[in-house]
């Protein structure tokens, strides 16, 4: 029995061709939508005080908005299939913009509350959507070049977060943290409508209700629960919630493995190269992101720095970030992705157990070199996971390989919070480490270590030519 062709939302055969403009503007726009789920943070006393509420209770609004971002990821890779990749990209920009202007003009905090969730509901579409706008346009010969674009915006933004969002609040107001947004989000509508190309549709892509159910309520589950174990007063509530949430994504997994036409094709972890990303690649964004939550505190709380001492020193993982940016590409088509995933965790393991040494006495130009490396290596290694998780991925499998990745993503910036705060609590009552202010982060940073090493241990079973077609090493990969 034969079939009738599917008319998938597919780019054609013309259209797959290195678009770095396209990509550019995919990554300005991630870069709004990463930058705004941290860079509130400066701005609570302001917004407290405006509101005259507790800043405490301003907190609400960073989650709603981190959650709404998981949970709507997974609706995405369905709507951008039965809609269009354009045309559901463009209305999450648009979406997003109306909702930063709302945002700013927000009179108490149930309205920001509410506009901070539409914004997260633009913004769960722009990502995974985006990424796959300039994945299927993109040859495998190019798609280090694609992905050394879309990464810089997830390495900058939660480094540049405290002193955009510090700056915007001092010298203007809290208002200009989303009105920032307005004109760039106008600017990335018009050019998504130039740049983005236009692609069939599969108007008869049957919506998995039941998988999605289960998939957006156990990710808005951990979402909420690691934040909630993150925080200052963590219960057995927060382990309950987590514990739910696992369950209820195991149960997704079940459902989806025998479903008829699931929401998600599961067989994209048969893959070795993408299932990579769900393990030494999850452990490895946890790891990294647990660092611009533990060293501003450490600086100010065990150093006794202030914030803007704290911030800049901070900026100096951006600084190696955007340094070692355009050496990344050459460096893994030198080597290939198995040396330099290898190399990058565990040259990251040993910078955070040296940032366990660290102490006010230690020199701040010492200080700033180390976290220089330390961006260096982490800008190598995310570009690297972020381009063999599709080495090997065929077209087909695209939509599914891009929204499990972009939800592991999430997933993984919510856990690293969540298990530095956890690994701070320990070492503070533990003693390990001696009982001054800086005892519990060397304790943090050397269990952050530790379980960096696991990561590299990952990267050591990876087939040698793992991703050769992209690398442009060996003609020979590996699943």
């Amino acid at each position: 029995m034969t079939t009738k062709p599917s008319n998938t939302d597919v780019a054609t055969a013309p259209e797959e061709k290195w678009q770095p403009r396209l990509a550019l503007l995919v990554a300005a726009t991630f870069f709004m939508e990463f930058l705004d789920g941290t860079v509130l943070t400066t701005a609570i006393p302001s917004i407290a005080s405006d509101f005259r509420i507790a800043p405490a209770d301003v907190n609400i609004t960073m989650t709603a908005y981190l959650v709404t971002v998981a949970m709507g990821i997974p609706l995405s890779s369905w709507l951008a299939e039965r809609l269009g990749a354009r045309r559901v990209f463009c209305l999450a920009i648009a979406i997003f913009t109306v909702a930063s202007l709302l945002c700013a003009l927000s009179t108490d905090l149930t309205m920001l509350t509410l506009s901070r969730v539409a914004q997260g509901a633009g913004g769960a579409m722009m990502v995974p959507v985006g990424t796959l706008v300039v994945l299927r346009g993109t040859p495998k010969s190019e798609l280090l070049r694609a992905t050394a674009y879309l990464v810089w915006p997830g390495l900058l933004a939660p480094v540049l977060a405290p002193l955009v969002g510090g700056a915007l609040t001092t010298f203007l107001s809290w208002h200009w943290i989303f009105l920032i947004n307005v004109p760039l989000g106008i600017a990335a509508f018009i050019a998504a409508l130039r740049l983005v190309p236009r692609t069939r549709l599969d108007g008869r892509r049957r919506l998995d209700w039941f998988g999605l159910l289960l998939t957006t309520l156990g990710v808005g589950a951990l979402v909420i629960g690691l934040e909630t174990l993150g925080g200052h007063a963590p219960g057995f509530v927060a382990a309950v919630v987590v514990g739910a949430g696992a369950l209820s994504l195991a149960g997704a997994v079940w459902w989806m493995a025998k479903a008829r036409f699931p929401l998600f094709n599961l067989n994209v972890f048969g893959t070795r190269t993408f299932r990579a990303t769900s393990t030494g690649g999850f452990i490895y964004r946890l790891t990294i992101s647990s660092v611009p939550f533990l060293l501003p505190l450490m600086f100010q709380d065990g150093f006794g720095w202030d914030p803007l001492k704290a911030g800049i020193m901070v900026a100096a993982v951006f600084v190696g970030n955007i340094g070692i940016k355009p050496a990344t590409t050459p460096i893994i088509r030198r080597f290939g992705f198995k040396p330099v995933l290898v190399f990058a965790s565990f040259a990251s393991a040993v910078t955070f157990a040296l940032c366990a040494f660290l102490d006010a006495q230690t020199p701040e130009p010492l200080i700033f070199a180390l976290l220089l490396f330390s961006g260096a290596f982490r800008s190598i290694g995310f570009s690297a996971y972020a381009s063999v998780q599709y080495a090997d991925i065929v077209p087909g499998q695209l939509p599914s390989a891009n929204a499990i990745s972009a939800t592991l993503v999430q997933l993984a910036a919510a856990a690293g919070i969540a298990v530095g705060a956890l690994f701070l609590r320990l070492f503070e009552t533990a003693d390990v480490f001696g009982t001054d202010q800086v005892s519990a982060y060397k304790g943090a940073f050397i269990a952050m270590a530790l379980l960096m090493l696991i990561s590299t241990v990952d990267s050591l079973t990876l087939h040698r030519h793992a991703g050769a077609e992209v690398s442009g090493g060996a003609k020979r990969g590996a699943k």
